[in-house]
């Protein structure tokens, strides 16, 4: 067996183990790169980027169906279902290959393909062909689709976003488990290019909105596209014909079935770490498996082994990544070291969906029992610059502290992914509604919103 010994190693180059070993690297720690494939990170390959060519197809059918709003009149849309497939994938792949190719880039000695397993706490085997001893290891592997249940033996008839973007065409119908930012993206794109779509979460929320009134607003918006059912629960799932036959039951516990060709499982994912042999470390597993960690240092407790991205859970998205991903690396190479772990702020909560309207969720989160907060609330409908371009739907609802210190909001409408930024800088910097009102905001754009909502923020404080 051939033996190999490093100040770090970084388990999995995705986002996360890409950003470690940089961090590692450069804090002048000898580091290798251990990535067992496919790779060409999850937002790149089945996540971010795929799925927002899904929604960009999406939306050009359902901008060309509804021109008549302007007087434009277009007789028929057509839908050449294996063409937007091959551009997503051409696109996606183009995503990936700059990934891959940044990695080939390594020096020789600083990536080594191959399944990892910790011997110990400071041994990993990789394909029982190489043994690594580290000083600190980062586990960085990242997470994959849960498939629940009642849709597990179903074979090709049930996609995750692992295989969504591998299908040669669109399918005639779509059941769509969970109404999270995954599922009710998919949904709505794959409803705009024409496939009959059904979308059944046990939950009540749609896009991770948790604010009553953009909930509502969201959940008859999104209904109005596609058959969306909330507070249902699926209770098997059976195969039948060319497609698979869901039995559910709605909210008022009725037995109800759904027909599709295709489901596709979007109820959350489960972090990567059955292959590690975590037991052997003497880290301080959770029931769960999953190790005990420190937020801000992102070190496990019980071994120098630090965790970072998507298979810890928390915040798993790709700035989130990128940024645990660099104190990770840093702090593995600090403790390979000798020296103190720095220990940063968490950054202000950030949260997205790309649905047209889109949706955000920006630090402190709702909390209706909190009679401390000053709450400001807008609507869309009546917004200059949404009517000019018929996308006044939705509203935003922001909360500040009695001095008028912004903690956070919600939001749903047109833009959101450029409000919801300055809403999070502002957070992240401890402005008050006064300071951001007073921030100068070109005529006519979506942004004069956020003024007339700071606006009434000011008068009630």
């Amino acid at each position: 067996m051939r033996e190999l010994d490093y100040d770090v190693a970084v388990i999995g180059a995705g986002t996360a183990g890409i950003a470690a070993h940089r961090a590692a690297t450069a804090a002048g720690a000898r580091s290798v790169l251990i990535e067992r494939g496919p790779g060409g990170t999850t937002c790149a390959r089945v996540g971010c980027m795929p799925s927002k060519l899904l929604i960009a197809a999406g939306a050009a059918a359902h901008a060309a169906r509804t021109a008549d709003l302007f007087g434009i009149r277009i007789p028929e849309v057509a839908v050449d279902g294996p063409a937007v497939l091959r551009r997503l994938r051409a696109e996606r792949d183009r995503f990936v290959g700059s990934v891959l190719d940044g990695l080939d880039d390594l020096p020789e000695g600083e990536r080594l393909d191959g399944t990892a397993r910790f011997e110990d706490d400071r041994t990993l085997l990789v394909d029982d062909a190489t043994r690594i001893r580290f000083r600190a290891a980062v586990i960085a592997t990242g997470s994959s689709p849960i498939v629940p249940g009642p849709l597990r033996g179903l074979g090709a008839f049930v996609l995750t976003t692992d295989t969504l973007f591998e299908i040669p065409d669109l399918p005639a119908s779509l059941a769509v488990l969970g109404a999270g930012a995954v599922g009710i993206e998919i949904a709505q794109a794959m409803a705009r290019l024409g496939v009959a779509v059904t979308v059944i979460d046990a939950g009540d929320t749609v896009a991770g909105l948790t604010q009553p009134d953009l909930a509502q607003q969201a959940a008859a918006i999104f209904g109005a596209e596609l058959d969306l059912h909330l507070g249902a629960e699926l209770r098997k799932a059976v195969p039948e014909g060319d497609g698979v036959c869901l039995h559910w039951t709605d909210r008022a516990g009725r037995e109800r079935t759904t027909r599709a060709a295709r489901v596709l499982a979007a109820a959350g994912r489960s972090p990567n770490l059955e292959a590690l042999r975590l037991e052997a470390t003497g880290l301080c597993l959770e029931p769960e498996g999953m190790p005990a960690f420190d937020r801000r240092s992102l070190v496990c407790a019980g071994a120098p082994i630090l965790i970072a991205g998507d298979v810890d859970g928390w915040r798993p998205v790709l700035h989130e990544a990128s940024r645990q991903g660099g104190i990770a690396g840093a702090n593995a190479a600090a403790l390979a070291a000798g020296r103190p772990v720095a220990t940063p702020e968490p950054w202000t909560r950030l949260a997205m969906v790309f649905t047209h309207p889109q949706a955000a969720v920006i630090g402190a989160p709702y909390d209706p029992e909190d009679d401390r907060r000053i709450v400001g609330a807008l609507d869309f409908s009546d917004q200059g610059r949404a009517r000019v371009e018929g996308l006044n739907r939705g509203g935003m609802r922001i909360w500040a502290d009695r001095s008028g210190r912004l903690l956070g909001g919600e939001m749903l409408g047109p833009a959101v992914e450029h409000l919801a930024h300055l809403l999070t800088y502002a957070v992240a910097d401890e402005k008050t509604a006064q300071a951001v009102h007073d921030r100068p905001v070109y005529h006519p754009t979506v942004e004069e919103g956020l003024t007339s909502i700071m606006s009434k923020m000011i008068q009630r404080s």
